[in-house]
């Protein structure tokens, strides 16, 4: 027998009151999927879901008499969301699958704990685990898997697909995370041929999972799986091995750097160094305007010639940091100068170069950026040298005049 290892997060203020709220003494609840999963593991658990036998409606009544906030997130999907001194529980009615069609599906409330885990992607995600014995419930082989690095679908592969065409890339994520970076291959087949139906999605389910899968320690080897089976081919074909090479390099510099790594800034490596495609798979993807704005400064050239702070003055010391990481030819302690650096600002206005004998007029706004020019290109000297530049590029504009 498995057992949930004790762990802070069991101890949380509030969750005792639940779970009896819930009727965990009478077996009617028990701890799911992701919190399951990492305590086995020892891993952190932030998320906590909870799967109960009992109708949405039924554990609203119960949460209410409690006196605990209840909030219908997803009920029509069977799922109330419990709030515990501010923390977030979510608790899912157990279901079964009446019909699918790759993207959402209808379900059916059930009481059967093996049926509910049948419809669970894959066998390390179908975990319980009960609240007051922490016995761990395993159907499909999922502790086995987990403690072989192993991530399987439940069952028939190309079948847990059809139901939801995201676990194609779910599927790379976790492996990514939790597997040794050799796919079960009967997984990778079924993700292979259907990668054609990735098209089916919306584009922001597959930019979230993309970034997700990004944003771990390791994506390289789950990556480089997705380009040479042809995955990402249909939604974002600009993605090939010369962008594995660079986001390869990337990791490293991040790493060697010690700079926290950055889920969009990974994705402009992966994409040619070009900002205008950086431009339309951020539209495609319909990422943000301003994740789009990142990747487009990230590689609107590389600029790394210019000393570092004078980079990040012009472009903002994100942008610096995104572009030296990803130009291999930038020295990386550019990044430690940039390291909490705020640009300053020009210490002079047009005002002042007017009260040293300037005409009012376009002239102001073009000594003004000379001024700043020289003041950038010396590396932010203090007033008295601004001061300085500013008496020269008066002069300079006045004798221009004569």
């Amino acid at each position: 027998m498995t057992s949930l290892p004790d762990a802070d997060w069991r101890h949380r203020p509030g969750l005792d009151a639940l779970l009896k709220a819930l009727g965990a003494e009478q077996g009617l609840v028990r701890f799911v999927g992701g919190a399951v999963r990492d305590g086995l593991l020892g891993l952190p658990v932030n998320d906590l879901d909870i799967a109960t036998v009992t109708e949405p409606q039924g554990v609203m009544d119960r949460l209410k008499a409690a006196g605990i906030k209840a909030v219908p997130t997803g009920i029509d999907h069977g799922t109330i969301t419990a709030v515990i001194h501010g923390w977030p529980v979510e608790i899912t009615t157990l279901r079964r699958d009446v019909s699918t069609d790759g993207r959402r599906a209808t379900i059916a409330y059930t009481d059967d704990w093996r049926e509910d885990a049948a419809r669970r992607d894959f066998t390390i995600n179908a975990l319980y685990a009960d609240p007051i014995t922490h016995e761990v419930t395993d159907f499909f082989g999922g502790v086995a898997d987990l403690n072989a690095h192993r991530v399987r679908f439940i069952g028939d592969a190309d079948a847990r697909i059809a139901e939801d065409h995201l676990r194609i890339l779910r599927y790379f994520r976790f492996l990514a995370r939790f597997g040794h970076d050799e796919p079960d291959p009967q997984a990778y087949a079924a993700c292979r041929a259907a990668a054609n139906s990735l098209m089916a999605l919306s584009r922001e389910r597959i930019a979230d999972e993309l970034l997700k899968l990004l944003a771990l320690p390791r994506p390289l080897a789950s990556l480089r799986l997705m380009v040479e089976g042809g995955i990402l081919r249909p939604v974002i074909p600009e993605i090939d091995g010369n962008g594995l090479a660079r986001l390869s390099t990337l990791i490293d510099r991040e790493a060697a750097s010690n700079t926290a790594l950055s889920a969009v800034r990974r994705l402009s490596a992966l994409l040619p160094p070009d900002p205008r495609t950086a431009d339309q798979v951020g539209a495609r993807l319909k990422l943000s305007n301003k994740a789009r704005k990142r990747m487009m400064t990230a590689l609107e050239g590389s600029g790394t010639q210019a000393p570092p702070r004078t980079l990040a003055f012009r472009i903002g010391v994100e942008g610096a940091i995104d572009r030296i990481l990803i130009d291999p030819s930038a020295p990386l302690d550019g990044v430690a100068m940039l390291t909490d650096w705020t640009p300053p600002r020009l210490p002079i206005s047009g005002g002042a170069l007017i009260a040293r004998g300037l005409q009012p007029g376009p002239d102001v706004a073009r000594a003004l950026a000379q001024v700043q020019e020289i003041w950038v290109a010396e590396g932010f000297p203090d007033e008295a040298r601004v001061a300085e530049i500013a008496d020269q590029t008066v002069s300079k504009f006045q004798r221009a005049r004569q």
